[in-house]
C-alpha cells in the first residue's frame, strides 16, 4: 500500500476494536462505534456529481487503474495481482489498449531504432578513425560484428600461408 492509503486506513480504524468494521458511518453517540457501511452507491453518486462527472460507475476505476498501471510500465503480472485478475483473458478485458497507446509504442520503437543506428554509425566511424591513425587495417573488412560460434572457430584455426 502507498503511504497515503495506509494513512487513510489508519484514520478509518482509529478508536475501533478488532471486532469493529473498518468502514463505518459516523454515529453521534460518543464511545459507540459508527454503523457499518452496507451500500455506498448514494455517497458515490453524490461525490461524482460534486466532481462534475455524474453517472461514473465505480467499477470503471478498476479499468482506469489497469490502463494507467500499464502505461506507467508496470509488468502485467503485477497489474493482475493488484486488480485481482486470475486469468489473462479477463485481465485483457480491463487493460484496454487505445490508439494512443499503439501510436506511443510505435514512436518509442522508432526512437530506439534511430538511437541504435546512430550508435552503430559512431562505432564504425571510430573504427575507421583508428585504422587511419595507425596507417593500416586491423585485418577486418567492414563493421566489426559479433561472430557466431562456427565463424569464430574457423577464424581461430585459419592459417596464413606465405605467397
Amino acid at each position: 500500500m502507498t503511504p497515503s492509503v495506509t494513512a487513510l486506513l489508519k484514520q478509518c480504524v482509529d478508536g475501533k476494536t478488532s471486532d469493529d468494521y473498518v468502514f463505518t458511518r459516523d454515529d453521534d453517540k460518543p464511545g459507540k462505534p459508527g454503523k457499518r457501511v452496507r451500500d455506498f452507491r448514494g455517497a458515490w453518486e453524490t461525490a461524482c456529481e460534486a466532481a462534475k462527472c455524474p453517472g461514473l460507475p465505480f467499477h470503471d476505476l478498476r479499468r482506469s487503474a489497469a490502463r494507467n498501471l500499464r502505461r506507467a510500465g508496470v509488468a502485467e503480472g503485477v497489474i493482475m495481482r493488484i486488480g485481482g485478475w486470475k486469468t489473462r483473458s479477463v485481465f485483457e478485458r480491463y487493460a484496454i489498449v487505445s490508439q494512443t497507446d499503439i501510436r506511443d509504442a510505435m514512436a518509442s520503437l522508432q526512437a530506439k531504432q534511430q538511437s541504435d543506428n546512430a550508435e552503430a554509425a559512431a562505432q564504425q566511424k571510430s573504427a575507421a578513425s583508428e585504422e587511419n591513425q595507425f596507417g593500416q587495417s586491423s585485418g577486418t573488412i567492414g563493421a566489426k560484428l559479433p561472430e557466431s560460434g562456427a565463424t569464430a572457430q574457423r577464424r581461430q584455426t585459419a592459417v596464413i600461408l606465405p605467397n
